[in-house]
């Protein structure tokens, strides 16, 4: 590709959305079909538009009848069509298609694709700006199996014609990055803003899977969408795949533990189970119905400036070693988290957090940047049906900061007591005082400087997880010889 040179740096140059539709049609190998709902068939007009499309396209359709879908695709069980269960069913239902009716004998180097669309655009009283699931399934050599990705999206602009446009824009950018870009998947996902600008699309999940993405990790697929500003918060499950925010949290009660996890320890560990238990005791709060989430925001991944993408992962491998949902955010202040996850939920949500967090959140150098200062944060922080769960710290002399004694600064004071005795603010009950001297930051001293003593600081099976893995530095066992 041809380079050009601004200043000292040197940049690849953008091709256009016409020529990166037209490189594919004149791939005589490239061969798919384009199934689009909702939005119109904007992706499949611009390989129209480039020329040379009747060697790509074997099909195209936009099944909008719902009954008329249904008899192609199936009955959706809960009557939404704008899901990712619908997407993969459309992609899995036309790639079917396709080796059915095309003879692998008499085109062995054919390439075969299903690219889809399903999505919901602004609605008429533009109240609901829309979102929708869009997705590949592709394979880049004839003999292989067939490689996806799907993604998540949300729409920003306020008329449905551009919304269209940006869509068709996005798709072109995906299927070029499938089979031009798929051995660079960082480099895929920052090229599907492409001609589009931050401010018209959100992307707030994707997944990667198949053959041509074995090595790819879909949580740190995740990061790179925070890290490229492409949306604020993602949230990742046990298994290390993206989770639709609006998925998981939909009317969810929520109970949120932040902190930098590095590594997760006992004390981490002990202020979860107990505020969890206090949590459930909560009116309103059913077990079935609540979610439970890790957090960890982006200011504690970086390093020097710069995101530690390694660290990072072993953070992220810990915590879905245990079993638990993680959310990476963008969100410094807790009002911004609570304001997020009030997109999505009215239930009853919870803080999990020790003293010096609390203190923090009391700091009125963190709120210049409202116009209210910190009672516009605390407005949106405790209005919503929103309590502390309050880890305490233990002193050198053995006793203990609470709620009670803890100290904010002169000017918080009876903002503070207005919350506390509010019941926004309440002390975790029956902790594990044996803990309480455990900090992540000693055990990762102890594990870097190969000291002993830090296995039992961790949860059950973390330490063989860290040694196993050579994860935070940790030595890495030599082989053992053969001979």
């Amino acid at each position: 590709m041809p380079k050009t040179i601004a200043g000292d740096k040197e940049f690849e140059e953008i091709p256009s959305i016409k020529n990166k539709a037209l490189r594919i049609n004149l791939n005589e190998n490239v061969y798919g079909t384009f199934a689009e709902i909702g939005a119109g068939q904007e992706t499949v007009r611009n390989f129209f538009r480039a020329g040379g499309a009747s060697g790509t396209i074997a099909k195209t359709i936009s099944a909008y009848d719902k009954d008329f879908s249904d008899a192609i695709y199936g009955v959706e069980k809960d009557g939404r069509y704008v899901t990712e269960s619908r997407l993969k069913k459309m992609i899995g239902h036309e790639i079917n298609l396709i080796e059915e009716r095309i003879v692998r004998e008499n085109h062995p180097n054919k390439m075969f694709f299903a690219y889809a669309n399903t999505v919901a655009t602004i609605d008429f009283a533009k109240k609901y700006l829309g979102h929708g699931w869009v997705g590949i399934k592709f394979q880049t050599a004839p003999d292989e199996d067939y490689s996806e990705i799907i993604l998540h999206i949300r729409f920003k602009e306020t008329e449905a014609l551009l919304q269209q446009q940006t869509l068709g824009i996005l798709g072109v950018n995906l299927i070029y990055g499938a089979f031009y870009k798929h051995d660079q998947p960082k480099k895929l996902l920052r090229y599907l803003y492409d001609h589009i600008d931050k401010d018209k699309i959100e992307i707030d999940t994707i997944n990667f899977s198949g053959p041509k993405f074995a090595d790819v990790d879909n949580r740190l697929m995740s990061l790179q969408l925070i890290k490229n500003g492409m949306t604020e918060a993602v949230i990742f499950g046990p298994d290390g795949n993206n989770i639709l925010p609006a998925r998981i949290l939909y009317k969810k009660n929520v109970l949120a533990l932040r902190g930098s996890f590095r590594p997760v320890t006992k004390v981490n560990i002990d202020m979860f189970n107990k505020s969890y238990e206090m949590f459930l005791k909560e009116n309103r709060v059913d077990e079935e119905k609540t979610l439970t989430i890790f957090e960890i925001t982006l200011s504690n991944l970086r390093a020097e400036g710069e995101i530690d993408e390694q660290d990072f992962m072993d953070r992220a491998r810990l915590l879905c070693s245990l079993g638990h949902t993680v959310m990476i955010s963008n969100f410094q202040e807790y009002y911004k988290l609570v304001e997020y996850f009030s997109n999505y939920t009215r239930a009853r949500m919870g803080l999990t957090m020790g003293v010096n967090n609390l203190v923090d959140i009391f700091d009125e150098k963190y709120y210049r940047h409202l116009s209210g200062g910190i009672l516009e944060a605390f407005g949106k922080l405790f209005f919503k049906d929103l309590k502390v769960y309050l880890y305490p710290m233990r002193n050198e002399d053995g006793s203990y900061v609470t709620s009670e004694n803890l100290k904010v600064h002169p000017r918080m004071k009876e903002l503070y007591k207005f919350f506390k005795y509010n019941g926004k603010v309440v002390d975790i009950e029956n902790f594990n005082p044996e803990v309480l001297n455990i900090f992540s930051r000693q055990v990762l001293s102890m594990i870097e400087n190969g000291e002993t003593g830090w296995e039992n600081m961790l949860p059950e099976g973390v330490a063989e997880i860290i040694k196993e893995k050579s994860l935070f530095s940790y030595p890495q066992i030599p082989a053992k010889s053969s001979n």
